[in-house]
């Protein structure tokens, strides 16, 4: 491949589709080049310009390593890096799409392209997907007056089919939430309104169906394009709709075995694999934190736990009281561990080797981001039934499972509306889906230990989203969690960015 492939990347988030495009390499060159990327919230956008600036360099500059070392202000890129700060600049844009300002940016872009004289063209993204998810449309329908027309989020694809009739690339790689295959504004289904709009962009397009098993010449169905990541290599069941089109004029001289397909794993990866190996740390409470107040409350909690355990609905009350004897005996010493870590991962626990590469990233012996938030004292009663009920159950316990007395102050707890509110990531399994809701109390996403009792740490969430250990989220925790939790699994994309390569020799 002479040269690489020219990527515009919308809706870009923090980046996960690009860095999986941008990794893929053809001996040492990289097969793709992201021209421009696009993401409007300003936290994501401060995340993707410094991933632009690093991945300019073979191994991480001095300057970077320090900072993460020291920590302090961010140093001056500008001034230290100039060319490669501007570049990064150049690459990632803070504009919001659907706006003149960003039709301008796109269109001056799309042109260099064109005069550059570049035909290997690609455009990925993800228009936002809260109006088509199942929990957006939950709480849609919740809204006094919500009019599923007047919600522009319903419509961002249109921008995206935009641009692709515009740049005219030779292929696409579209994602978003499984919910939009049954989503519908006034009864009319999204999803084939998408489909037809993306099959009609520009010059014509032909869609493709990554996970499905079928021939070059079937037509792909809605469900065809839903991909679960577990079933690719990714710790997480993450299901999502992924759509590639690929040019009218070019799928027509593709033969039948280079039709775009990710292969199934040979394992499934889990939990405990990704970061189990990860330094462990206590969690924290939300007042008064200290170590002692911490100790005090575990204490307090393990007390809670043994006192109403007889109302539990468990089937081995005696493995459940020798596991809170054991946590008992670990407290002192994870007290100790604190709740923070900058040491790197000390081993793989198993995991797949290329997946374990890259993971490790370029880290250079820092672990960044691995910390953890604080908790009430109440909710840590109810993390520590949880985790020690998941591990002797082999399930994370519903509503019915819990003692009256960690029961929540909550109207719904018995309803069955909240029959998994307090959700342990199971140990040996990959993780429910990270998203956005992470940044909100952590609920869903409880550590499988139940002497570290606590929600994930955004390391632990970045690497069940398989960003590599030196990818640096900007912004507060908040920002950095709903970072984690909106973007594409780039090992995932970097799949999908081998799959669609050899297209581009068809040009």
């Amino acid at each position: 491949m002479a040269s690489p492939v020219s990527i515009v990347d919308l809706f870009s988030g923090p980046g996960g589709l690009g860095e999986g495009f941008a990794s893929v390499r053809v001996g040492d060159d990289a097969a793709y080049r992201l021209e421009v990327s696009v993401e409007k919230e300003a936290s994501a956008h401060a995340t993707l310009r410094l991933r632009a600036f690093l991945r300019q360099f073979p191994a991480l500059p001095p300057a970077y390593l320090n900072w993460l070392r020291e920590g302090g202000r961010q140093p001056d890129w500008a001034k230290l890096y100039p060319s490669a700060w501007a570049a990064a600049d150049h690459e990632a844009c803070c504009v919001e799409l659907g706006t003149e300002a960003a039709a301008a940016l796109l269109e001056a872009r799309i042109r260099g392209i064109e005069a550059s004289g570049q035909r290997k063209t690609l455009l990925i993204g993800g228009p936002p997907c809260q109006a088509y998810s199942l929990a957006g449309r939950s709480r849609n329908a919740g809204i006094a007056d919500y009019d599923a027309l007047l919600d522009h989020r319903n419509f961002l694809y249109e921008e995206y089919v935009r641009v692709l009739g515009r740049l005219k690339p030779a292929a696409f790689v579209m994602e978003n939430v499984k919910g939009i295959l049954s989503s519908s504004v006034e009864g009319r289904a999204i999803f084939s309104t998408v489909m037809k709009d993306l099959m009609a962009a520009g010059d014509g397009y032909r869609l493709f169906a990554l996970s499905a098993d079928r021939r070059l010449a079937d037509e792909p169905r809605p469900a065809d394009f839903l991909v679960r990541t577990e079933e690719h290599g990714v710790p997480q069941a993450r299901h999502r709709v992924i759509i590639v089109g690929i040019r009218a004029d070019i799928a027509a001289r593709l033969p039948p075995e280079i039709a775009p397909r990710l292969d199934r794993a040979r394992e499934v990866v889990t939990v405990e694999q990704t970061i189990g190996h990860l330094p462990q740390l206590r969690s924290g409470l939300s007042r008064g934190d200290s170590t002692d107040a911490w100790m005090a409350a575990m204490f307090a909690a393990i007390e809670t736990v043994e006192e109403c355990l007889e109302e539990a609905n468990t089937t081995r009350p005696g493995a459940f009281r020798a596991l809170l004897a054991d946590v008992r005996g670990e407290v002192g010493s994870l007290a100790a561990q604190g709740r923070a870590s900058t040491r790197l991962a000390s081993g793989t626990n198993r995991l797949p080797q290329e997946l374990a590469a890259w993971l490790a990233g370029r880290p250079q012996g820092v672990l960044t981001l691995h910390d953890t938030r604080g908790h009430m004292p109440s909710d840590l009663a109810r993390y520590l039934f949880a985790t020690c009920y998941a591990r002797i159950e082999g399930a994370s316990p519903r509503a019915k499972d819990y003692p009256l007395a960690l029961a929540p102050d909550h109207k719904s707890w018995t309803t069955g509306k909240f029959n998994d509110r307090f959700r342990v990531q199971l140990a040996g399994q990959p993780s429910t889906t990270i998203t956005s809701h992470i940044s909100k109390d952590g609920h869903y996403f409880i550590h499988s230990d139940p002497v570290q009792c606590r929600s994930l740490t955004v390391r632990e969430a970045a690497r069940l989203q398989t960003f590599p250990d030196d990818y640096l989220f900007l912004g507060n925790r908040t920002q950095q969690y709903v970072q984690v939790g909106n973007a594409v699994p780039p090992w995932l994309a970097h799949q999908i960015a081998k799959a669609l390569l050899p297209i581009f020799d068809f040009i």
